[in-house]
């Protein structure tokens, strides 16, 4: 059982992470500006881990030394802040079932930069090294296919959505061919950010094995980071009004769930196992996206290039 646990997490963190896809692209096809949403679903985070992380904590006195926060602080800055706002804008000019697709290849550059700090090894000689470069190989075809291949359009299961909608006139999601493979690359940027970010985490967490207030320092950090980002971007005050809408609702999914629960969650599969092996359950994320569309939004997919998703 003790490493079923792993495997259990590990899928458990990649079905909250497929609603954190389905959640942003609702918020964001009604308009919501990319980098607010991340502004406020990290500083939700922050609502949720600061009073758990001190709860767990109790009375055990381990500061954090100045070079260790500036180490968190950059890893908040590459995996969560840049990494974050880079996959928000590549959903929102592809898919939500792209934008998993895409996060398959995050075994790729995790597994290349384990192998650059010495994290992972490869023998060719053995099959387990043989596996691994296999593994990537499959890896990177698939999601060149799924990048330039046109395939035909899946129509939905069901017709009539759990959650309804009204999607913004400005929504620039199923628009060209040059938005489409801008979105590509910005999710091909985004996934080398997580991949580094896994690595980077795994080598904190040897001197200073606690998770939750490694998890909790990044959030708080990515908030001040973020917030600067989303100033500069977007100066309109009404963009950032918050109502009882789905805008509200994908803040608090992503705040309570996948930063609460599911990041603390990875962060400790990471400590546990190392980087490489939370990032092999990726594939797990795409089936969750593509059930999650079908179920609450009422969206087909077409398949490959031109998988952005269509409610009918």
């Amino acid at each position: 059982m003790g490493s079923k646990k792993f495997y259990i997490v590990a899928i458990f963190t990649q079905i909250i992470y497929a609603g954190m896809s389905l959640s942003s692209k609702v918020a964001f096809a009604t308009g919501m500006n990319t980098y607010v949403f991340l502004f406020y679903r990290q500083a939700a985070g922050s609502l949720i881990l600061i009073p758990l992380t001190l709860l767990l904590k109790g009375k055990e006195k381990r500061p954090l030394s100045l070079k260790q926060l500036c180490h968190a602080f950059f890893i908040s800055l590459i995996g969560i802040t840049l990494t974050m706002n880079a996959y928000d804008v590549g959903i929102d000019y592809t898919s939500p079932t792209f934008g998993a697709a895409a996060i398959n290849c995050i075994p790729i550059s995790t597994f290349i930069f384990a192998v650059t700090f010495r994290m992972e090894k490869v023998n060719l000689k053995k099959a387990s090294g043989i596996a691994k470069v296999g593994g990537m190989m499959i890896c990177v075809g698939g999601a060149a296919i799924l990048a330039f291949y046109k395939g035909p359009y899946l129509k939905p299961i069901i017709s009539h959505p759990i959650f309804h909608f009204e999607e913004s006139e400005t929504d620039i999601t199923t628009t060209s061919q040059k938005s489409w493979m801008l979105g590509c690359f910005i999710l091909l940027v985004a996934t080398m950010g997580w991949g580094i970010w896994y690595v980077f985490q795994a080598m904190f967490l040897k001197d200073y094995p606690h998770p939750v207030e490694l998890m909790c320092t990044q959030t708080v950090m990515s908030v001040v980071q973020c917030f600067v980002v989303a100033i500069i971007v977007e100066r309109d005050h009404s963009e950032w009004k918050l109502d009882w809408n789905v805008r509200l609702y994908a803040i608090l999914y992503c705040g309570i769930l996948v930063i609460g629960i599911a990041n603390n969650a990875q962060c400790w599969v990471i400590k546990e196992t190392g980087p490489v092996f939370p990032s092999m359950m990726m594939p797990i994320n795409l089936v969750a996206t593509i059930i999650g569309s079908q179920l609450f939004l009422a969206e087909g997919i077409y398949l490959g290039r031109f998988s952005t998703t269509k409610r009918v």
